[in-house]
């Protein structure tokens, strides 16, 4: 995973304690609709497969519907898929993102200037 560019914020959608979706989710999101596979997605991510599983089951209990769906075994083995109303969530919070990033992309540039030269090491 590339490491986080601190100019770009960081949308995260709450849904009381739970964070609905943010930037991890939505990454997840689109590796499982690249790869049909949960445990690719989670591979390709650097991540377990329980915690991507975590992660898709947070994001289906916090909508109306399903973003993402799942096949059990059988000869080709199971399989997952972003649901059209996943793809529609996924959609609107890449738009949301560009609209946030887009409005404070002045006040980040000055903010950044303010941050130390490295990050703490904790």
């Amino acid at each position: 995973m590339a490491a986080h560019d601190p100019t770009i914020p960081r949308l995260r959608i709450q849904l009381g304690p739970a964070i609905a979706i943010g930037p991890g989710k939505a990454q997840l999101l689109e590796a499982i609709a690249a790869t049909g596979s949960i445990s690719a997605a989670a591979r390709d991510m650097g991540m377990s497969y329980r915690r991507a599983w975590m992660l898709v089951d947070t994001m289906n209990q916090c909508f109306r519907e399903p973003l993402v769906t799942t096949a059990t075994g059988g000869k080709r083995g199971g399989g997952a898929q972003v649901t059209p109303f996943g793809e529609e969530v996924l959609e609107r919070y890449r738009r949301m993102q560009r609209i946030a990033s887009e409005a404070v992309a002045e006040e980040m540039e000055a903010f950044t200037a303010l941050f130390a030269d490295s990050p703490p090491s904790n």
